[in-house]
């Protein structure tokens, strides 16, 4: 059995009056995609930012790699890497200049070529943050959580408003990271995402836990239930149409 990396017990979190987090218990293992998944205010950022140490919980244990939140938020946060959203890097800024400006910011010795040329933007190590594409800012946002060299990744939504090729681009890119030893959490509202990426997933709505297991035992566990779907399931979707007329490659102005 794999050991759990991160093991949250009966979290709650409270803001006035409105109960977000409800109790909730589950286990992320060493070395697998886990996927958190549910609407929007279902309360999965919460819970990934009580995770991540960037908001107080009302109650509960959490530990990560052993480190017991409440004691230990700082030896948390040595070992996680944190995806920053677009307006999280200073616009002006190179990418070289800001994996130096990150990389002192954990006190680590990183050669930024090297870690851009890990997610494919070595080519644009003198390119301005604000001049890259969506595609490239997501790739560069998600090297960025890896400069402290964590064992736990946090993504939020890495695929949000991505074309096609660069949205299985970021998959792979995912699958690396992951094949490299990280564990790596993931939130998304794509479904056919958490069933490529994930190894197991959370579904969570109304701030508990509805669902937890693998994408095929969930989906297996619906069609037992006698679902079905109204019109017969084809072999391929219109986006592998759309790759397979268009290419895999990345088109990046």
């Amino acid at each position: 059995m794999t050991i759990p990396i991160i093991s949250v017990e009966n979290l709650i979190k409270d803001y006035d009056q409105f109960r977000a987090v409800k109790g909730i218990s589950f286990e992320v293992r060493e070395g697998e995609i886990f996927g958190l998944l549910g609407p929007n205010g279902a309360g999965k950022s919460t819970t990934l930012e009580i995770i991540e140490t960037l908001r107080p919980k009302t109650s509960g244990t959490v530990t990560v790699a052993g480190y017991d939140l409440d004691r230990e938020p700082d030896q948390i946060k040595g070992i996680i890497g944190v995806q920053l959203q677009a307006s999280g890097y200073y616009p002006g800024l190179n990418l070289v200049q800001l994996v130096d400006l990150f990389a002192g910011l954990y006190n680590e010795k990183v050669q930024a070529l090297e870690l851009l040329k890990t997610v494919n933007l070595e080519d644009k190590a003198r390119a301005k943050f604000k001049d890259l594409s969506g595609g490239q800012k997501q790739r560069f946002s998600v090297a960025t959580t890896l400069i402290n060299k964590p064992r736990v990744v946090f993504l939020d939504e890495p695929t949000t408003g991505l074309d096609p090729q660069a949205r299985r681009n970021l998959w792979e890119l995912i699958r690396e990271i992951n094949r490299a030893g990280t564990t790596v959490i993931i939130t998304t509202h794509y479904m056919d995402e958490a069933e490529y990426l994930c190894d197991r997933i959370a579904i969570i709505d109304s701030g508990q836990i509805v669902a937890l297991d693998t994408p095929d035992q969930l989906i297996d566990n619906l069609v037992a239930t006698g679902f079905e779907r109204p019109k017969e399931v084809k072999k391929a979707n219109l986006e592998d149409v759309f790759i397979h007329l268009t290419g895999k490659h990345l088109r990046e102005g």
